[in-house]
């Protein structure tokens, strides 16, 4: 080993990791002051692994450069640094016998920090699922994520962790066939304060949602700028879709309309398009319910999300769906998907064509295994206009349920439209959002949306609720602001509303229409993201610039001169700021 005054450099990796956790708060402080979130994804296997993020943040020996130094056996087997071909250093867990026997390395949280880890994975034979784990103690684990590793690459395993309390923990990897050995690279853990959270969320809210407009304001048939012109602009419609679950209480309560006329324009039926609601009998369809509120949503022009088409859990089918042969439920599969996106096609804006397809399978396992890529193709030529999605749970919400991780949940997605006719349909991710009373892992979501967005299909909360607790408020906040400042989401559905509606769960109001805490926070965050009235003047040369969220706006322009008054509209884009609107007086 190289000396350097004096020193080894493992020692001198462990004299900074002493430092960083002395109890020198300047340094704790400063070390993290200006870390630019790093939102790098891919879930393409690589035959070398990519860059160690954050340089390894706080992982000490994390490229493997000093062979097993700063690293322990987990459980039982055995942990050896290995060389390949390119003369690259990596770790290796083998003879284990147990999911968690790896190599470990003891870290320190502190409380309220969010924790991005990365590391790149690989498997001695065939693929394998392979999680990041931390342990707690007292037999704790908390899971951080996992990816599908295969032999032969190396895999991106992208996750993170929330503090909820200070103190060493052990960051372990597990995968549950013990036959199989374990293959790490570039490891790295890198801690965000709150503070630094919401500084990044702010940045990418100011990049992805806004437009800098540059206004010029000239007479008809003339060049010439109309100078010191009043400008008055007023946002019409939002461009980011921030909608609400609705509910048939809606049809009897003027209340609840109001309420919800007043804030939403974007909308999915909890549960009056589904298969159980419209068809309880075998043959007797019954679609007066969703209609009535289809009529009110187009009155208030509110865009309505179509849920679902089909849902796979088999605890949701009706006594007689379950009850009928393969045959029988083709048949009556057919009638169902031909009957409702017929029926309301040109009328949503998207369909949940087979709701929960990775957790349940109960189409699948009676009509083959092709059947929701079928049903997607079916829904798509039903309602060209509409976009097809696949909607899950615990995608985001949760980095435990490997079943439905950011990696499986997008190679779903592929797998449907790699179906023969399929490659064309636009397609949707919708991650449900639905949150436990604890403090969320806002590390494992963004993580999980900057996995999902290398799809490049727009994605969608679709169901966010939290559950109630002390806090409920304040992290449906968090939640909200997390999915509205990732660049790849493009609507929000919260399956949550007034309490008299029986939406107990995560209530916006009281039993008398007034805001709950969870209200308030709805109500400040729909404020927050329109853009306010503005009052302005043009220059000399009839120019005016400003920052304008992405919408439909109405400008008003009165002639400094005549004090007579134009107005028009137009349009804040992504591509906004390459351009000069032109608005004449009339």
């Amino acid at each position: 080993m190289k000396a350097f005054s004096g020193f080894t450099m493992p020692l001198l990796l462990c004299l900074a990791f002493v430092l960083f956790y002395s109890g020198s708060g300047q340094v704790t402080q400063d070390a993290f002051n200006d870390v630019y979130y790093d939102a790098s994804a891919t879930t393409q296997c690589l035959a070398e692994p990519g860059i160690t993020m954050y340089g390894g943040g706080i992982i000490v020996n994390p490229q493997f450069t000093y062979g097993t130094y700063g690293w322990t056996v987990s459980g039982q087997g055995e942990i050896a640094e290995r060389v390949s071909r390119t003369n690259n250093g990596f770790m290796v867990a083998y003879n284990r016998k147990l999911p968690l026997d790896s190599f470990s390395q003891k870290v320190l949280l502190e409380k309220g920090k969010f924790y991005m880890f990365s590391a790149w994975v690989q498997v001695s034979e065939g693929s394998e699922t392979v999680s990041a784990v931390f342990g707690t103690g007292g037999g704790e684990f908390v899971p951080g994520g996992s990816v599908v590793a295969e032999h032969g690459c190396w895999s991106l395993l992208k996750g993170g962790i929330a503090a909820n309390s200070s103190g060493p923990v052990d960051l372990l990897f597990e995968s549950k066939n013990t036959s199989k050995e374990i293959w790490v690279d570039n490891v790295s853990l890198q801690p965000f304060s709150k503070k630094q959270w919401r500084f990044h969320q702010d940045q990418s809210i100011e990049k992805v949602r806004k437009g800098k407009v540059r206004l010029q304001v000239t007479y008809p048939y003339s060049k010439a700028g109309v100078g010191r012109a009043a400008v008055l602009i007023k946002q019409t419609k939002p461009d980011f879709a921030f909608g609400c679950g609705m509910n048939s209480h809606i049809l009897k309560s003027t209340d609840y309309q109001n309420w919800f006329a007043s804030r939403f324009k974007f909308t999915a039926f909890t549960n009056e398009m589904k298969w159980y609601s419209t068809e309880k009998k075998q043959g007797q369809e019954n679609y007066t319910i969703a209609d009535a509120m289809l009529k009110f949503a187009q009155d208030n022009k509110i865009s309505i999300r179509g849920h679902t088409v089909f849902w796979d859990d088999p605890k949701y089918q009706t006594d007689w769906v379950k009850a009928l042969s393969p045959k029988e439920l083709q048949e009556a599969a057919e009638r169902r998907i031909n009957s409702i996106v017929s029926r309301y096609a040109g009328d949503v804006i998207a369909w949940d064509v087979v709701n929960e397809n990775l957790h349940f399978s109960f189409l699948e396992d009676n009509l083959g295994k092709n059947a929701s890529s079928i049903y997607f193709s079916k829904a798509y030529k039903l309602d060209p206009s509409a976009r097809m999605f696949v909607n899950e749970f615990n995608t985001i919400e949760f980095g435990g349920d490997v079943k439905v991780s950011p990696g499986n949940l997008k190679k779903r997605l592929e797998g449907m439209l790699s179906y023969p006719g399929n490659e064309d349909i636009p397609a949707g991710i919708g991650v449900q959002g639905h949150f436990g009373p604890g403090q969320p892992n806002l590390a494992y979501m963004r993580s999980s949306l900057d996995i999902l967005a290398t799809t490049g299909a727009p994605i969608w909360l679709t169901e966010v609720s939290v559950e109630p607790g002390l806090y409920q408020a304040q992290y449906l906040e968090e939640v909200l602001r997390e999915a509205y400042s990732h660049p790849a989401v493009e609507g929000i559905i919260i399956f949550a509303g007034p309490l008299p509606a029986g939406f107990s769960a995560t209530a916006l109001t009281d039993m008398n229409f007034n805001s709950t805490r969870a209200g308030d926070v709805v109500d400040k965050l729909i404020k927050e993201w329109k853009s306010d009235d503005l009052k302005a003047r043009t220059d000399e040369g009839g120019f005016f610039g400003t920052s304008l969220l992405h919408g439909e706006y109405e400008i008003t322009i009165i002639d400094p001169i005549t004090n007579s008054s134009s107005t028009s509209i137009f349009e804040v884009t992504k591509d906004s700021s390459e351009k000069i609107f032109h608005i004449q007086m009339e």
